[in-house]
């Protein structure tokens, strides 16, 4: 089966469902990446003497080093302005993430749920223009049939350089058990963004990855949650 995973930012994919990712791909999955924005605007690029445009080009190619070691079937990196999707018409954006679901036809969608973990801007839009596409699209032949939400549970280890949003057990519709071997790919893969290896040491951010990935579905309820993003989907 396809899933497609769509996130504002290089690193989306590594600071969260990595795991869970790896196991799709050993499962016989294929795992899509589409990204939204290039990530030029981070404070870091200060640090480097790097402008947005240089920025982007160096966070690019730590994404696609990220992605080739969790092994992604696609990547589709696009130009959006990152932290300033808030002032593009949705529209816009909408078009973007429909182009690549037609393309890539995905059986599931992911991207951040309603909260956005971190609560910024970028995270919100993405939730909100993802599923106004989704539900565009869905029952069409060909299209997804699942919006999975990532999110954290109550539960989730933090500490307290971050405020991270949660999401209740009761919201919780799908827990995916991850192993050592795929919790450590998902490191590796938070390791190759080399211009965030001092924050990502300082942080403690790397001993976050979680083996619990953890998912909302879009107008579903699973309860207790069920283990496999593609739960009750049927190949076609």
């Amino acid at each position: 089966m396809k899933i497609l995973y769509i996130f504002p930012h290089p690193d989306d994919e590594s600071f969260g469902p990595a795991p869970a990712m790896r196991q799709q791909l050993t499962q016989g999955n294929q795992v899509y990446l589409l990204t939204l924005t290039r990530g030029g605007a981070t404070r870091q690029r200060h640090k480097y003497n790097l402008s947005i445009e240089e920025m982007g080009e160096v966070r690019s190619g730590e994404l696609q080093a990220a992605a080739d070691t969790i092994g992604i079937t696609g990547l589709i990196i696009t130009d959006l302005p990152d932290s300033g999707m808030k002032e593009m018409d949705p529209r816009d954006i909408e078009a973007v993430i429909k182009k690549q679901i037609m393309e890539i036809r995905p059986d599931v969608v992911v991207t951040y749920a309603v909260h956005g973990i971190s609560g910024f801007h970028d995270h919100l839009v993405c939730h909100n223009v993802v599923k106004r596409v989704f539900c565009e699209l869905r029952g069409g032949k060909g299209m997804p049939r699942r919006l999975a939400l990532y999110t954290l549970s109550d539960a989730a280890e933090t500490n307290g350089h971050f405020r991270l949003n949660t999401s209740t057990d009761e919201e919780i519709d799908c827990i995916v058990a991850t192993t050592d071997d795929e919790v450590e790919a998902g490191r590796k893969a938070l390791d190759c963004y080399q211009t965030y290896l001092e924050t990502i040491e300082k942080t403690g951010i790397r001993e976050m990855v979680s083996m619990d990935v953890c998912y909302e579905f879009f107008q579903e309820s699973y309860d207790p949650p069920v283990d496999d993003v593609f739960f009750g989907l049927n190949v076609e």
